[in-house]
């Protein structure tokens, strides 16, 4: 497949396919979008509407009418702006909620530094689309909130409660452990600060940005093992032997874009073997070929293909293919994931997205939702565009 073909199958596929299916899930009666569909297609117009799942798509319709340029698609990430400004932020005590009801009420009250991350992501993103100053205002107000109230001498802290008093961080821990910080929350503050400096030139966004990749450097990374560390205590001692495939993928080109964002060249001599390192183990060791499996605990690798992983498999050997175009081997792994994609975790239903996992063989896990909380459009739609603005040019 040449450098055109998948820029056009990316776009082909966003535009014929991703893009419709979210846009049919638009609630014009309560604002918003539906938060739950089923395997069966069935949507529950009554789910809760997680924040994070809002935010996403914001950011979705946003990105989408910057590359397109539908003016219809403004008026998608305008729906979800409402929505957010009006029912996802606590007007009393600051902060985005977890969760809201259908109808926009509070439910799940917890400030997880994860979800302000991702209002701000959104919110930039927002304002670059609409020219709109006061979704640069919000961004820059959760900026501040993160920065005085959930991070501490040490890194940035998960959960707190809905007057910012510590929680437990039950929603970022996984595989049996209760993680004081986590690399997952860290990487998506960077990947909201990167987009917030991007449009803003915020020098104390800037600051905080060098400081997070010297946190990658110094406390996330693994040398030895030449992975990343997932789950930690309040010291950044890690709780688990877990290689997280899916997150070593996305990692490896998400610093690679805030390197560029900033333009420091000595900060880029330091991280950027980082990045290559990631890149490279994952193929000798995980890769086999046509897609990732998403973690391996202890040794035993889950072999299942998650929806998410395979689109930030995509783009993290197509960014190493860029930074070395003398290794074949990256372009033809992100072909090949791309193949697998189009073949087996896209939805092949009439009116359908894509299956949350699949086999390694291809055969969708019946049962799991298609849209939920976690379920959205950033990872297989921010693949598709960053596929045609990369290759773009290239055509």
């Amino acid at each position: 497949m040449t450098k055109k073909q998948l820029a056009q199958e990316a776009s082909a596929h966003l535009r014929e396919r991703i893009i419709p299916f979210w846009r049919r899930l638009r609630d014009d009666i309560y604002g918003g979008y539906y938060g739950y569909v089923d395997y069966d297609l069935h949507v529950n117009r009554e789910a809760e509407k997680g924040c994070i799942l809002n935010s996403r798509i914001v950011w979705f319709f946003s990105r989408c009418f910057l590359e397109l340029g539908d003016p219809e698609l403004l008026h998608e990430a305008e729906h979800a702006f409402r929505f957010m400004r009006e029912h996802c932020f606590d007007t009393e005590h600051g902060g985005v909620y977890w969760s809201v009801t259908f109808a926009g009420d509070p439910l799940d009250t917890t400030k997880h530094t994860y979800n302000q991350a991702f209002s701000i992501y959104a919110l930039s993103e927002y304002y670059e689309a609409s020219g709109d100053p006061k979704a640069l205002d919000l961004a820059m107000t959760q900026f501040q909130l993160i920065e005085s109230r959930m991070r501490d001498e040490i890194g940035y802290l998960e959960a707190l409660d809905l007057r910012f008093r510590p929680a437990v961080n039950d929603k970022l821990s996984e595989n049996d452990v209760v993680a004081d910080r986590t690399m997952n929350t860290l990487l998506h503050v960077f990947e909201a600060y990167t987009n917030l400096y991007r449009v803003s030139k915020s020098e104390p966004v800037k600051e905080r940005l060098v400081n997070i990749l010297r946190d990658f450097a110094e406390k996330i990374w693994n040398p030895e093992k030449r992975r990343q560390e997932v789950f930690f205590d309040s010291c950044f001692h890690s709780l688990l032997d877990l290689y997280s495939y899916g997150h070593d993928i996305e990692t490896s080109w998400l610093l690679d874009r805030g390197l560029e964002v900033l333009a420091e060249p000595e900060l880029k001599a330091q991280i950027a073997p980082l990045t290559d390192a990631m890149a490279d183990n994952l193929l000798a060791a995980a890769y086999d070929g046509h897609s990732l499996p998403a973690e391996c605990e202890r040794g035993v690798v889950k072999e299942n293909r998650v929806w998410w992983v395979q689109a930030e498999t995509v783009l993290g050997f197509l960014n190493a293919a860029q930074k070395h175009p003398e290794r074949e081997e990256y372009w033809q792994a992100a072909v090949s994931t791309w193949e697998f994609i189009r073949d087996h975790v896209a939805d092949p239903r009439e009116g359908a997205e894509w299956f949350w996992e699949v086999t390694k063989e291809g055969k969708p896990i019946q049962g799991r939702p298609v849209v939920e909380p976690w379920k959205c459009p950033y990872h297989n739609g921010r693949m598709c565009l960053e596929v045609m603005r990369r290759l773009g040019a290239e055509q």
